[in-house]
């Protein structure tokens, strides 16, 4: 099948190009970007649309399999097709140290049934940790736990995950020794670290130290995860010169952002711990619950107490984010873009169906960012940082994973109450050359394979 994409504005920033161009898939691949028009079996035209590579989204978190072993689709419900309408191809999970099942079997799953998207996975320290029988997240792991540990982040990473994640704040019985351990398997092959850090707010710079820190003296490329839930409460700037510090010192450091000004996180979660409200200076209001029967209401004392006994996994939104921190991490040019997406059942925040159409949205049509930098950001920055050289670019050979979208039209719809509307403005969504949404609404959604290095 030979499909020709015609007339667009060809936007791929591997290879520095911005120029109206056509555009030929076959065999799954690119096979031509070019002035000509060569014969095709399919000829869609793009004039006044911008074609570019299929987003890839480096920070989401998985939906847990079925209990009989097989992939979640609920049509509109599912993460992996939250993640196809709003126009990802490659979705990253397995991030903040959470596997919901062990990681390298579920590649196998996706490769087994196929997904809505393309899928590669990062090996949890939290879910190897529990696995080697150390279920207290406060307190220290053994000698012989920690061995178990770095057997099976070796195991996972031999299997094709694409790093190690952490959850330092979710693990806060983690000391230094235990992050470098489990990091250490990282060395070999190129893989990456990455960590929702210990502490956010006053001691976010402390916290995004540790983990650079242990990516130094590894010598691994490291990620600071979803900066903006770590750094908005006035601290970015000095986030960003820390990071930018360790780069200038040769340390492959780079982070990724949401452009919202509310994070999500479990009711239960060390997040919540005694001493939050002070932390982000607010009160028991800017909780939202997200589910359950106190869904879409702000928290009162009494509401946060009895959800947070009751039912710690219940998902929160948090409303605390400064914009001007959000913005200054979007402008940054180490900083992608990420959804740091989850879903309960279609419950959840936004971000995990509306992220990418809102960076457009939100940032290049306000004039907050180019075009060609916004598209930067979630194409070829996620794949070079994780190694993936057939994705995030328009390069013959490369994976036909691609989009063609609106940049006047394209726009979120998610909201907190609603939060898995699917987004408008992108007209079509390939994965391997093969039509896999058009119109925000989803034709094929199980072309996607894993992802594996």
């Amino acid at each position: 099948m030979r499909t020709l994409i015609k007339g667009g504005l060809v936007l791929d920033p591997a290879n520095r190009i911005q120029s109206v161009l056509n555009v030929l898939m076959e065999y799954g691949r690119i096979a031509a970007v070019t002035e000509a028009e060569p014969e095709a079996d399919e000829v869609v035209d793009a004039a006044g649309h911008v074609v570019a590579p299929g987003f890839i989204d480096i920070h989401m978190h998985e939906d847990p399999l079925n209990e009989d072993g097989t992939l979640y689709r609920d049509e509109d419900k599912a993460i992996f097709n939250c993640m196809l309408r709003m126009g990802v191809t490659t979705a990253i999970g397995g991030q903040c140290g959470i596997n919901v099942h062990r990681p390298s079997e579920y590649l196998d799953v996706i490769d087994r049934e196929g997904a809505a998207v393309n899928v590669g996975m990062f090996a949890g320290h939290a879910f190897l940790r529990e696995q080697a029988g150390h279920s207290d997240k406060y307190s220290h792991v053994t000698e012989d736990e920690l061995r178990a540990i770095e057997k099976s982040a070796a195991r996972e990473l031999d299997g094709g995950c694409l790093g190690v994640s952490f959850g330092i704040r979710y693990v806060p019985g983690i000391d230094a020794e235990e992050l470098r351990r489990t990091a250490a398997p990282c060395r070999r092959d190129g893989k990456v670290i990455a960590a929702h850090i210990r502490d956010d707010a006053a001691q976010v710079v402390p916290a995004a130290r540790e983990l650079l820190e242990a990516g130094r003296v590894l010598g691994v490329s490291a990620q600071v995860s979803h900066i903006g839930s770590m750094g908005g409460f006035g601290q970015m700037r000095e986030l960003l010169r820390l990071v930018d510090g360790y780069r200038i010192g040769g340390l492959d450091a780079s982070c990724d952002c949401y452009p919202y000004t509310a994070f999500s996180t479990m009711i239960g979660s060390t997040t919540y711990d005694d001493g939050w409200m002070e932390r982000y200076g607010c009160g028991y209001d800017a909780v939202e619950i997200c589910e359950g029967k106190y869904r879409g209401r702000r928290c009162t004392e009494e509401i946060f107490n009895e959800v947070r006994r009751d039912n710690p996994e219940c998902l929160t939104v948090c409303y605390v984010m400064a914009e001007n921190d959000i913005d200054m991490a979007m402008a940054h040019p180490n900083v992608m873009l990420a959804s740091d997406g989850i879903m309960n059942h279609g419950q959840g925040h936004p971000r995990a169906a509306g992220a990418f159409p809102r960076l457009f949205a939100e940032y290049v049509r306000t004039g907050k960012l180019p075009l060609y930098e916004a598209v930067r950001m979630a194409t070829v920055m996620p794949a070079e940082k994780l190694g993936l050289k057939s994705k995030g670019r328009l390069t013959p050979g490369a994976d036909a994973d691609v989009i063609v979208f609106d940049p006047e039209k394209i726009a979120d719809r998610a909201t907190f109450m609603e939060p898995t509307l699917p987004p408008v403005g992108i007209d079509g969504v390939w994965i391997g050359g093969r039509l896999a949404a058009k119109d925000c609404r989803i034709v094929n959604g199980r072309l996607g394979r894993s992802v594996r290095k």
